[in-house]
This record gives structure tokens, sequence and C-alpha cells, in this order.
């Protein structure tokens, strides 16, 4: 029988006590979906800055409402709850996805908006919500890392797991990777924005440099994100901004091309 490795809850607690003295970390064996039961909790009200372990999702979401699958030991999927009222919220999954990308290991690259890469399969994606209670605003950022890569089975795009990088990595010890760096990315976002981060995404983002399309049909060369974490788009009718997560974009080819 295979020991079961221990959730690194009370170190991730002791780390993050000095930054934010009433963050918990709850570790649930199974629930619908870590993201809808943090917004659940911000909507009734709920600040606490929580960060929230589900082994098992039975409605895990993605982006543009498609499921993320969730088996105990083949993901890691968990979501941070956290009050967070920066003056632009315009790059923020791209900050989500930078810090994990930093935490985890060199060869990850990031898809604009949501998802991380590598060798041109899919490694994870992001969700990130917002519950507005009057003044306050409560952040909700979902993670979901492929461990070992899922059956490729009724996916839109081939998977990858974070085995072939760190052979012998399990979810607890991912937690572990990235979720004190992605609170402290978190807190200063919310002071400095996106722009401080642009030239870090653009040494991982794997679009830059390649013809893309657009589920809006736009089409065109990526030549990256700007300041503000749009992803520039050089089209025939000339430069554009595509600002839109609920624009699915997608390379033509596995093969940089130079602009």
């Amino acid at each position: 029988m295979i020991a079961h490795t221990p959730w690194p809850a009370e170190a991730i607690w002791q780390q993050l006590y000095p930054l934010l003295p009433d963050f918990t970390v709850e570790v649930l064996p199974q629930i619908d979906s870590s993201n809808s039961e943090l917004m659940r909790r911000a909507r009734g009200g709920q600040r606490e800055a929580t960060l929230l372990v589900a082994e098992r999702q039975s409605a895990g979401r993605g982006r543009m409402g498609r499921v993320w699958q969730s088996q105990p030991g083949d993901s890691l999927t968990f979501s941070i709850g956290l009050p967070l009222s920066p003056r632009d919220w315009s790059g923020l999954s791209l900050a989500v996805g930078l810090s994990l990308a930093e935490s985890l290991h060199p060869d990850v690259g990031l898809k604009w908006p949501n998802d991380l890469w590598f060798q041109e399969r899919k490694l994870g994606g992001i969700l990130v919500e917002a519950a507005s209670m009057g003044e306050h605003s409560q952040v909700v950022v979902g993670v979901g890392l492929n461990i070992h890569a899922p059956s490729a089975e009724g996916l839109s795009t081939e998977a990858a797991g974070l085995s072939e990088l760190l052979p012998g990595l399990t979810a607890p010890a991912c937690l572990g990777l990235v979720v004190t760096p992605l609170v402290q990315a978190l807190l200063a976002f919310e002071r400095e924005g996106f722009a401080p981060l642009q030239a870090r995404f653009a040494e991982r983002d794997v679009l830059r440099g390649r013809r893309v399309h657009t589920s809006d049909h736009q089409q065109g060369l990526s030549i990256g994100v700007n300041g503000c974490g749009a992803m520039q788009l050089q089209t025939e009718a000339g430069l554009c901004e595509v600002h839109s997560a609920e624009v699915s974009v997608r390379p033509f080819h596995a093969a940089k091309m130079a602009p």
C-alpha cells in the first residue's frame, strides 16, 4: 500500500501568518468545486483569506464553463479567496500564471490568458472570479494542475503532467511549492498591477511570435502582451489588443514564426 502524503497545511499557515493573520487552510476530501464554494462564502459575507484544497471535485470548473476533471493524486486543485482591491484588475490571471510557473520549473510556459503549458500540451489552468460586497471585493483564484497527464479523451488540448518535469512530485508537495509565492504575488499585484511583470511573462509566453486565431474570428501574429496584460495581435488591418478572457486563442502551428 502506498502511504498517503500529508498536506502541508500547518507549514503554509505558518509561512503566511505574518502577512495574513486571519488566513485559514482547509483540505476537503470532496466538493463540487473549490471556486464555487469560496464564491458562495464570499457572497455570504466571508472576508477571511482562505486556501481551500479539494482532493476530488465533482463539478470542477475551468474558464468559459469548461469542466475540470480532478482525481486524487493525479491532480492538484485548490482555490484561494482573498480580500483584494487593486486599482486595475487587468492582467491578474497572467500574474497568477507567472507565479505558478516560476515556482514550478523553468520549462513551464504560459499561454495567454489562463493556461500553463509544457511542450505544446496543457499542464494546468486558472479561473479567477470576484465577488463585490459594497466597498469590498473578494477575489477567488482557482488553480488546477496536472500531476500526471490525464487521458486525452474528450480534451480539446492534449495534456501534460508535472511529473514529467519533476519526477516523484505529489499533489501535497506541489501545493507546498506554489501557495506562499502565489499569495505574495496576489498582494504585490494589488499594490503594483501587472506592468512590473510584463518582461518576465514575455520570457514564458508560448504564443509570442506565432500566428494565432481567436474564437471571435480574429487572426494574426501575436507580438506579446502589453503592460495591462492584453495580448497584442498584428492583423492585416493593423495592431489590435485582445482583452477578453472569454476569447479562446489557439496557435496555427507548433513552430514559432518570426515577426
